[in-house]
C-alpha cells in the first residue's frame, strides 16, 4: 500500500518538476546492512542522497506497531553524528522537507482503541528531529488496510477505502507544493 501511494506522489511531484532528479530506494528489495563499523561506503551514499535531497519521501508501512527493520537500519546508516544539532541550534538538514505515507492495518487515531500502540509516528517523529528532519515534516495515514483480510475488520472497509482515497489526495497536493 505505501509503495501504491508514494507511487502517486512522486508521479506528481515529478510532473510538477520535471527538470528535478530524484532517486528511488526500494529498502525491502535491496536492503542496506545494518550498522557494523565496516560499511562505510554504503554509509557514504546514504548520507550522500539524503544531503542531496530537497525532498525526503518515506514510505513506512506499520509492522508490529513500528517500523520495518529495514526501514530502522536506513535510518541508522544516515543518523550520523554530523547532522546532529550544531553548536548554534541549526541542523545542516534542517529545512528539508519530509513526507512519510504510512499503512496501518488498523486505526490508530487519537481516540480509537489502539491509538495507545502507535510507536510508528512517534518514532519516526523522535529520531528525525534528532538530526533535524521533523522541521518540515508532513504524516500522511492510510489506515485499516487490513479490512478486506481480517474478519475482525471487515465492518470498516468503508472506512478503509476512504482513508486510502484521503492519502492519495493529500499525497498529490503535498507533491503538487
Amino acid at each position: 500500500m505505501t509503495r501504491e501511494i508514494t507511487s502517486a506522489f512522486a508521479d506528481v511531484w515529478r510532473s510538477v518538476n520535471p527538470e528535478g532528479g530524484y532517486t528511488y530506494r526500494d529498502l525491502h528489495a535491496d536492503p542496506i546492512p545494518h550498522v557494523d563499523g565496516t560499511q562505510h561506503d554504503i554509509q557514504a551514499d546514504l548520507v550522500a542522497e539524503v544531503r542531496a535531497a530537497d525532498v525526503i519521501l518515506i514510505g513506512a508501512p506499520m509492522y508490529n506497531f513500528s517500523i520495518p527493520s529495514t526501514l530502522k537500519v536506513w535510518i541508522d546508516q544516515i543518523a550520523s553524528p554530523d547532522f546532529f544539532q550544531r553548536e548554534d541550534g541549526t541542523f545542516e538538514l534542517g529545512g528539508k522537507r519530509v513526507v512519510v505515507v504510512t499503512a496501518r492495518g488498523g486505526s490508530y487515531k487519537p481516540g480509537t482503541p489502539r491509538a495507545g500502540f502507535d510507536f510508528q509516528e512517534p518514532y519516526l517523529r523522535a529520531v528525525l528531529s534528532m538530526i533535524g528532519l521533523d522541521q518540515n515534516l508532513e504524516f500522511v495515514h492510510a489506515e485499516l488496510t487490513m479490512a478486506d483480510v481480517n474478519p475482525q475488520l471487515h465492518q470498516f472497509r468503508e472506512l478503509a477505502v476512504e482513508s486510502l482515497a484521503d492519502a492519495h489526495r493529500v499525497v498529490k497536493e503535498l507533491a503538487s507544493a
